[in-house]
């Protein structure tokens, strides 16, 4: 996800952390929703809990979702798009699964909860990211 046209390597790192924090912010909200649990001792540990998923979630996005969709390309077809709701529930779930054995206190009970948090992350993640990206200045071209 690039926020703004932004040149060099310090915009790429820029671009990463933003969507790492957008990242981190929506699966927060997610975890409002049943089946969808973060613990913690304190804030901290909650905070750099949610900020360990969102980097495994990043990565599983950024590996799985293209080898995914190139596989399922008939199915996204047939279900007019509606099947990535599913792909993204199963990537939320992996998530979830790969906390737990890392030892992250955060889980996703099913699929249904997986389902519901994946939707969540994907609406909050693009409106903060249309908000971030109206309030960054612009960077100009040459």
């Amino acid at each position: 996800m690039m926020f703004v046209a932004e040149a060099g390597r310090e915009g790429r790192v820029v671009a990463t952390l933003l969507y790492i924090l957008i990242t981190m912010v929506a699966v927060w909200i997610t975890t409002a929703l049943p089946g969808i649990t973060l613990e913690g001792e304190d804030t901290t540990a909650k905070v750099l809990t949610l900020l360990a998923v969102s980097v495994i979630f990043g990565i599983i996005n950024v590996v799985l979702k293209p080898v995914a969709k190139t596989l399922g390309c008939l199915l996204y077809l047939l279900t007019l798009g509606l099947f990535g709701l599913v792909v993204n529930a199963l990537l939320f779930w992996l998530t979830s699964y790969l906390a737990g054995e890392l030892r992250l206190p955060f889980h996703v009970d099913g699929f249904w909860s997986a389902f519901w948090g994946a939707l969540i992350v994907t609406i909050v993640s693009s409106a903060l990211a249309g908000i971030v990206r109206r309030t960054r200045p612009q960077v100009e071209e040459r």
